[in-house]
């Protein structure tokens, strides 16, 4: 295995058995997991990541449980975000093509989140999307494309519903 995704797997593995009283011991993980995560942001457990370190987490920011982000891309998101439990975000991707599916290729787009989105429980979010700040992206919906700064979206894929 990579030294990177042992180390990530070693971290998560701490990470998620941490009491979740011991604030101290879980921000120094967190810390040393994500590539950046500012104060006042938290990750509750069971959380999951491919590498950690593409993640970036504002200020404030609140990741709640059960949430997985594969960040074989950069994952960067703004401040004051709420992040539902079974949230996933998944910058990977695979071509369409069944000869390189079988021999492993793969490809990344980064996803970027803007300030005070919140993201609803079960979001997923593909690769390579951005959503603009203050946008509601209702529970359970699939974001398959960017999203401006204050709307509704909802639905599978997901859809501006109005302006916020």
């Amino acid at each position: 295995m990579l030294p990177y995704r042992q180390r990530c797997m070693e971290l998560l593995d701490q990470v998620n058995s941490t009491a979740l009283g011991d604030v101290r011991t879980r921000e120094r993980l967190l810390g040393d997991l994500l590539g950046r995560i500012e104060p006042g942001g938290w990750v509750m457990p069971r959380f999951l990541c491919e590498f950690g370190f593409f993640i970036e987490l504002g200020p404030r920011t609140r990741v709640n449980f059960d949430v997985m982000m594969l960040d074989c891309a950069p994952i960067t998101i703004g401040a004051d975000v709420l992040v539902a439990p079974r949230c996933q975000l998944f910058t990977a991707n695979h071509p369409f093509d069944p000869d390189l599916r079988r021999t492993m290729w793969e490809y990344a787009k980064p996803i970027t989140v803007g300030d005070r989105v919140w993201l609803g429980g079960g979001v997923t979010v593909l690769p390579g999307v951005t959503i603009g700040a203050d946008t509601v992206v209702g529970a359970g919906s699939v974001v398959t494309k960017d999203l401006p700064p204050n709307v509704l979206a909802v639905g599978n894929p997901a859809r501006i519903v109005r302006e916020l």
